[in-house]
């Protein structure tokens, strides 16, 4: 059974990919994920104007660089493991939407990271 992301817009199948690598748990993960997911909607018109991003299905996903990753988890007492968790999920959910959109670069460099919101939720703010 695939692990439940709630309003997190990080497929249950990401997170239990990026679990296999880590130590949190994947329902650790998740919800870490569902945290971290009330703050980026609060910043997706930040995210926006800043990144390069693109949108597929209502949710947007953006390549920020790892300095900028870290700052977003500023306001959060996640343990490294789990910030690292986050990123990898993230990251891999930004890459997969990335490579479906027409015309978009999926390749992230080494020092990028992705963030992904639900463009849905987040504009109703």
């Amino acid at each position: 059974m695939t692990v439940d992301t709630g309003e997190a817009p990080i497929t249950g199948a990401v997170v239990e990919r990026v679990a296999q690598g880590v130590d949190p748990t994947p329902s650790a993960i998740a919800d870490a994920l569902l945290a971290l997911n009330a703050e980026l909607i609060g910043r997706h018109g930040e995210l926006e104007r800043r990144a390069v991003h693109v949108t597929v299905d209502g949710t947007r996903a953006y390549r920020v660089g790892r300095d900028e990753w870290a700052a977003l988890l500023d306001d959060f007492d996640f343990d490294e493991s789990t910030a690292a968790a986050l990123r990898l999920a993230h990251t891999e959910q930004a890459r997969l939407l990335f490579a479906t959109a027409v015309g978009a670069d999926d390749r992230f460099t080494s020092d990028e990271a992705g963030v992904v919101v639900g463009i849905d939720t987040a504009e109703q703010f």
